[in-house]
């Protein structure tokens, strides 16, 4: 099959390459010459485990081809995904001046052939009904162009250009086909994903995305394992699936945290009780892991635009409000918990074990890091970092009140106290001993409760967790 992403970043490059994968002919489409250049030639704008090699090995193949043109993406491709960003505006809502641009400029360059428009960008309820009327509305503004280039009514061929596009409406279908890919496994969720979801009302265009998605639902192209869940639904439901899953499972990290908070208080241990309530089926244990909060790009904006789609339809989402606000404050508990070791951390040195809002990724948008940088440095203190990816990426924006070290124990020389931020593989397995020996004095604090406990202390390290 023939497809078109419009939109090469995390979601469009990871979609693009593994639909190439499957056999498809794709064509990724971005307005970023510097990043189609990129892309042409190997270099990938974002990291993301075996996405890199897989977009190389795609290419090669002659299956993934990299475009600025829309024009030539739309015109070769029987579907059409749209995987533009939606960042938050400050109202919480999202941005969708993206989605609108290129929702109009597809219609402009539809012609008479049946196209699937696919909405893989999170977008708020209701989006699937815009985005054909933005589709409709650059279809028509072409048409009135080119009459308007004629001289109707003189012209003999102009009248008969008349007859002709009046009637015309482009043919096509939009479908809202939501992504729940988990950064730093997202190749993995593309090809044994829980389930797909596919938001229309339309049996042509289902039966194509059907079609699309037969390997992966069927297991073939030697993928293994058991046929995936395909739920149809209308569009504005596989639009409300994806918000509600991620305000979900953020919720379910709030409230474990909550839990944390009462066990410091109690003497109970959050992991323990975790373990506990995580073996009730109705509950289960993922998402139970009690620390620093959640960040990152999509739980924070879902979050917010959930919130302010139910404003919008007079209700208060309580629960949403709490569930945001209990994870603001669990960063500032790790703070606290420094103040209450150290006392006054004016003048103490603090290393932080990970900047990233989890491991094996680059991303840095709404990182629990940044937020104790931000508060470590009001309050006096000296920051130094050590991650695995930023450290030898060399990216430092956002960082300006940190020193990036380039490895762990360049990181532990003369800190008061670590912070592990980000549960790295790399951190479970150090040389404590030789950590402590760095240290001006051997203070960890595990905000993600990942390490383990006695071979720390055995190392001569005091630490502490969240909610033990």
């Amino acid at each position: 099959m023939h497809v078109a992403v419009v939109g090469a970043g995390y979601v469009g490059l990871v979609t693009g390459a593994c639909l190439a994968h499957l056999g498809n002919s794709v064509i990724c489409v971005d307005n970023n010459p510097a990043k189609i250049e990129g892309l042409q030639r190997g270099r990938l704008p974002i990291y993301e485990p075996g996405l890199e090699e897989l977009v190389r090995e795609e290419t090669a193949a002659g299956r993934l081809y990299f475009t600025t043109d829309l024009g030539l993406g739309i015109r070769t491709s029987e579907v059409v995904f749209i995987a533009v960003g939606t960042p938050a505006l400050p109202s919480g809502e999202p941005d969708l001046r993206y989605m609108e641009a290129v929702a109009q400029e597809i219609g402009q360059h539809l012609d008479e052939r049946y196209r699937v428009i696919v909405n893989k960008s999170t977008v708020p309820i209701g989006s699937g009904d815009w985005v054909r009327m933005l589709i409709v509305d650059g279809a028509a503004e072409v048409a009135k162009q080119r009459l308007s280039s004629r001289e109707v009514g003189r012209d003999p061929e102009a009248r008969s250009l008349t007859l002709e596009l009046s009637p015309w409406t482009p043919q096509f279908d939009v479908v809202s086909n939501p992504e729940f890919l988990r950064e730093g496994s997202a190749i993995q969720d593309t090809f044994y994903p829980d389930r797909i979801v596919i938001g229309s009302n339309s049996p042509r265009a289902i039966e194509i995305m059907r079609q699309l998605y037969e390997p992966i639902l069927s297991r073939q192209q030697g993928l293994g394992g058991d046929p995936v869940p395909l739920l149809v639904t209308d569009l504005a439901s596989a639009e409300m699936i994806k918000y509600a899953a991620n305000a979900f499972l953020a919720t379910k990290i709030s409230f474990i945290n909550e839990m944390a908070n009462i066990c410091e208080r109690t003497g109970a241990d959050i992991t323990q009780v975790a373990e506990g309530i995580g073996l009730d089926k109705r509950i289960g244990r993922a998402f139970l892991n009690a620390g620093i909060g959640w960040g990152g790009s999509c739980f924070p904006k879902d979050l917010a635009a959930l919130i302010q789609t139910a404003a919008d339809y007079g209700y208060e989402a309580k629960l949403l409000r709490a569930t945001v606000e209990v994870n603001r404050e669990q960063r500032q508990r790790l703070v606290e918990k420094l103040q209450q070791a150290l006392k006054v951390l004016k003048g103490k040195t603090i290393g932080l074990l990970g900047l990233t809002f989890k491991p094996h990724t680059d991303d840095l948008r709404d990182a629990p890091s940044l937020t104790l940088i931000e508060q470590l440095h009001r309050l006096g203190a000296k920051v130094k970092a050590y991650d695995p990816i930023v450290s030898a990426s060399g990216m430092r924006e956002g960082l300006a009140h940190v020193v990036v070290e380039t490895d762990v124990f360049r990181l532990a020389q003369d800190c008061d106290a670590l912070v592990l931020v980000t549960e790295w593989p790399e951190f479970l397995s150090l040389d404590y001993r030789r950590i402590a020996e760095l240290m001006r004095r051997p203070l960890l604090i595990d905000g993600r409760n990942c390490l383990d406990r006695e071979a720390v202390r055995q190392a001569g390290i005091t630490l502490m967790g969240v909610g033990w």
